[in-house]
């Protein structure tokens, strides 16, 4: 399988994780949400996570599902994350 993405470079997958990140914290802050509110609807314990997801630190990446709960809570589609 490796063979079918090995044009794609970490760069591009780092890119494409803060174009991610970028569109949640910009929704979030649409919405009047706190890292923690947020956090703690999505069932996390702590703001840890979503803050480190958000920064594009720690190796910490928002999954499939994390973006479909947030489309759910955020009102809008998954596209829009991208």
């Amino acid at each position: 399988m490796a063979k079918y993405f090995s044009n794609i470079t970490e760069e591009e997958l780092e890119e494409f994780h803060k174009i991610v990140a970028k569109n949640v914290k910009r929704l979030r802050l649409e919405n009047n949400q706190s890292l923690m509110d947020l956090s703690l609807d999505l069932g996390f314990r702590s703001g840890s996570f979503l803050g480190s997801a958000e920064a594009c630190k720690n190796e910490k990446h928002f999954s499939l599902e994390h973006l479909y709960k947030l489309s759910k809570a955020f009102n809008v589609e998954i596209e829009d994350f991208f």
